[in-house]
């Protein structure tokens, strides 16, 4: 592989947008010069099926759904007036909610203004806030936001001790498109429970985004919560930062959503542009595409330099990988498409990873994110006549210097500033790459039908827990072996989760499940209650310590 280097190769393929604050630079790519003349008959086809599907074609064919969140940031292209004003409603909805929760006209229940907000989601319904809120952060936000994204109970705990005992000033956001996804429903629970043991009303303090229609929108009807928001079925979770489900924390944060959507809607057209050389979305696709080689291509290290886009790797993830991650095109061929997205911010982190991406496999190419603005104001003058920002630059064109000597790919994107209006830019920027790359392998970037086995997976697992708890309530004081409760539940080809479960059941305190002593660990018996005389019995309601588990 030849290394093309040059000022000329910079100049003649870089994108500049001064409208957009935005460079993208694809020199460092070592496509060939025909590269793009040998893709414009793809690139034109694409560019009729991006038309279509925002014109409101069924680009969503597994699951018969349109791909809308185009509109989102522009309601004038959405191909009905039902969903354009729809949009338009919910947006100035979202503001007026905002502005009436910052003005203290609804409070809590003993009415204290709200301060704080407590969202409630998984996956898109927390990746995407959570990213652009940390981004756009500021000592002058209006609300403080936490996040409780995952049923990890400690966890939970963990957000809420943070909160403290300013629950009834903590505003709730439940985010579920269905209302059934286990993670915020559990979340949910956690959080109501705790209200309820402060003697909190907790619908009081609630708040839902989701469908019309859905087990959420009729439980918060129900139980009278302060309002609910929308959730449409053509947009997807990895794609709804830009709807109620981003839009409304943020606006309550006291981000400025208005720029954030005039940042996307910008980026946006100038997408659409049918020359490929001018649209920044196309040429990143582009680059995705001849680094992946269509199919059995390399990983994508995202290194962005700056601590406010820290978790704008972890959000690219899920959009990138739940897009393109497919077993089958849209022939129903197998292909396992997919690119593998990794990193986390310059410089701090690429100590731990840069050895590796300069002398380890060459099984990727990097993104690296620039910021060129450092802070508001001047700097301090460090060492070397030269500031802290003046550093952190320096040690990403090291680094990007040093990959391209070593013959390893990149590319670079320049942001002038963070703000509300950048954010959008990026955002929209990557969801179009995602869009157009997927259009040219040919799979269905909207759907994730993996992501619904390992749900139905999840649910087995509580079933078989609940038939190994009946199993050992049926025989309160009598000892089994993991092979004994596997055989008498009818789940002998199960007994490594069977073995699994009950491990976790032996630890924890809540269904009174013990484990005997004695014996080594995997062939214990487990029982509840108190047991036959031939097995030490632990005192009632105590475990053994985990180590004792592993002996």
């Amino acid at each position: 592989m030849v290394v093309i280097k040059s000022w000329e190769r910079f100049q003649h393929y870089l994108y500049n947008d001064d409208e957009l604050g935005l460079l993208l630079d694809i020199s460092r790519m070592n496509y060939s010069e025909q590269f793009f003349s040998e893709m414009a008959k793809d690139m034109e086809k694409v560019y009729g099926e991006m038309e279509l599907l925002e014109n409101g074609a069924l680009a969503n064919p597994d699951e018969g759904r349109m791909v809308g969140h185009y509109w989102l940031r522009n309601p004038d292209i959405a191909p009905s007036m039902e969903i354009s004003q729809g949009i338009q409603d919910n947006i100035e909805d979202i503001l007026c909610f905002a502005e009436q929760i910052h003005h203290g006209e609804i409070a809590g229940e003993k009415g204290q203004a709200f301060r704080n907000i407590l969202i409630i989601g998984i996956g898109g319904s927390s990746l995407g806030p959570r990213f652009v809120s940390s981004a756009l952060a500021s000592p002058r936000n209006k609300m403080k936001s936490f996040f409780i994204d995952n049923t990890d109970p400690d966890g939970i705990d963990y957000v809420l001790g943070e909160i403290g005992n300013e629950l009834d000033s903590t505003l709730c956001i439940v985010i579920s498109k269905s209302g059934g996804t286990i993670e915020p429903r559990n979340g949910m629970l956690e959080v109501k429970a705790r209200y309820q043991g402060l003697g909190l009303s907790f619908p009081k303090h609630a708040v839902a985004v989701t469908q019309v229609g859905s087990q959420l929108a009729e439980t918060s009807h129900k139980e009278n919560w302060l309002k609910a928001f929308p959730m449409w079925d053509w947009v997807g979770g990895r794609t709804s930062v830009l709807s109620s489900v981003g839009l409304l924390p943020l606006a309550l944060q006291g981000i400025d959503i208005s720029n954030l959507l005039e940042g996307a809607k910008d980026c946006d057209e100038r997408t659409r542009c049918t020359d490929t050389q001018h649209n920044p979305g196309a040429l990143l696709a582009l680059m995705w595409y001849y680094a992946t080689q269509d199919q059995q291509g390399k990983q994508m290290v995202v290194l962005p330099y700056k601590d406010r886009l820290e978790l704008f790797t972890k959000y690219l993830q899920q959009l990138v990988m739940e897009s393109l991650g497919k077993e089958k095109n849209l022939k129903g061929e197998t292909v396992h498409q997919g690119i593998a997205v990794f990193g986390n911010k310059g410089s701090t982190d690429q100590h731990s990873y840069v050895q590796q991406l300069l002398e380890g496999p060459d099984n990727f190419f990097v993104t690296l994110i620039e910021v060129l603005k450092d802070r508001e104001g001047t700097s301090p003058i460090m060492a070397e006549n030269s500031t802290s920002g003046e550093y952190l630059q320096a040690f990403l064109l090291g680094t990007r210097e040093a990959l391209t000597e070593k013959r390893r790919e990149s590319i670079t994107i320049t942001v002038k500033e963070i703000n509300a209006y950048t954010i959008g830019v990026l955002i929209a920027l990557f969801e179009r790459a995602v869009s157009i790359y997927a259009l040219l392998v040919g799979i269905n970037a909207y759907h994730q039908p993996a992501v619904e086995m390992g749900k139905k997976v999840a649910g087995e697992a509580i079933e078989l827990k609940n038939k190994v708890l009946d199993f050992l309530q049926r025989h309160p004081g009598k000892g089994f072996s993991v092979p004994e409760i596997a055989w008498e539940i009818q789940a002998a080809e199960q007994q490594e989760m069977v073995f699994k479960i009950l491990l976790h059941l032996a630890i924890n305190p809540e269904h009174e499940v013990n484990l005997e002593q004695g014996h080594s660990l995997l062939k214990s018996r487990f029982f509840i209650g108190t047991n036959s005389s031939d097995i030490q019995l632990l005192p009632q309601g105590r475990q053994l310590p985990a180590k004792a588990l592993f002996h």
